[in-house]
Formats: C-alpha cells, structure tokens, sequence
C-alpha cells in the first residue's frame, strides 16, 4: 500500500493541520514547554509532543566528543524521532531551544518527505529569560551569561520569532496557532533562505 500524504484537512470549516512538525524553539527561559501544553490544548488535530530535553536522559554513558556536537546530536534525533509521528498525519510540536544553525539539518531530514517544516521561536526579553530560568523547579540557572550566546543567535532569524514579555501562556499560544495556519512561520525546504 502506498502512503498518500495529506498536509491538512478541513472537518466542520476548521482547518486541521496534519503532516508538519512545528520546531517550538527559543532561548533557556523563553516558556516553550509551557506555551507548547497551552497549544496543544488549541490544536484541532492529532497531536505529538516530543519535549526535547528528554533526548538528553538516552545518553546513558558519556558520548565524547565536544558539546556543539553532542547538542547537535541530540536534535538530530529528535528530528528522526518526529518523522514518522508526522508522516502518520500528527502535527508534531518539538519544544527545545533549537538554534537557527541547526534548521539545515532539519531540512534534510524533511526534504523529500511531504513534511511541512514550521520554525518559531518564542523570544521575550533576555531580562525575562534570565528571571525565568533562575526561579526554575528544576534545573535552575544562577548565571544566564551563559546563555547569552544562544540567547543572540536567534536574532539572524527575526522573521520567526514572536518577541513578547507580556502575555500569558494562552496568549502566546494563540499567537502560534494564528502563525501556524495562516503559514507564516513555514519553512520553504525546497529553496531555504
């Protein structure tokens, strides 16, 4: 039998998203786990999670080699994690600060599979960030100048980014789900830029 792709639907005049993995991505602190429940609850379709901080614990023994490349091992397996959950028609929401140097090897990994690609990044304030991830149940953070690299690196990718301090979790929530069906945070795989 051969696998027919459907990127989306519409049951009852609502739009349902299907066959896409949306990238959650944003700097320590941003509030994707948190936004990303909230949308989930938004979306009208099936829906897979993949909290990308997870990927770390699989790592049972050391893996060598230097950070960048354990951290861009990890995202790789996310991506392949994600693959199948969308080609069996989930919207897969991936929530893990996934840099904007990573998106090529996202791309690959979805080129040629009739899989849309989403990347949006949830960037408040560095200030905000900071407040946020020191007050932390888990995994607080005393010293965000750490993260200040990361924390730059999305500037190269404005277009993706939703920069807001203020709203609450549904609100931001909405303002994803707005961007996801009107396409504005869709990556063009074919031609990146």
């Amino acid at each position: 039998m051969k696998f027919v792709p459907i990127r989306e639907i519409r049951v009852n005049s609502i739009r349902v998203h299907m066959n896409s993995i949306v990238l959650l991505s944003g700097p320590v602190g941003a509030g994707k786990s948190t936004v990303a429940k909230e949308l989930i609850a938004l979306s009208t379709g099936p829906v897979a999670y993949i909290e990308g901080d997870t990927f770390w614990s699989f790592i049972a023994k050391g893996a060598g080699g230097t950070s960048n490349r354990n951290f861009k091992m990890v995202m790789t397996a996310m991506m392949a994690a994600a693959v199948p959950y969308a080609l069996y028609g989930n919207e897969v929401i991936l929530d893990f600060s996934i840099p904007p140097w990573f998106l090529e090897t996202a791309i690959k990994i979805v080129k040629n599979r009739a899989i849309a690609l989403h990347y949006v990044v949830l960037r408040p304030s560095e200030k905000v960030c900071a407040a946020r991830a020191a007050t932390r149940h888990e995994g607080k953070i005393a010293d965000y100048k750490l993260y200040h690299d990361l924390y730059t690196s999305f500037n190269q990718v404005q277009r993706y980014i939703i920069p807001d301090d203020t709203s609450d979790p549904l609100g931001i929530a909405q303002k994803v789900r707005e961007g996801l069906d009107d396409g504005i945070f869709m990556i063009n795989t074919n031609n990146h830029e």
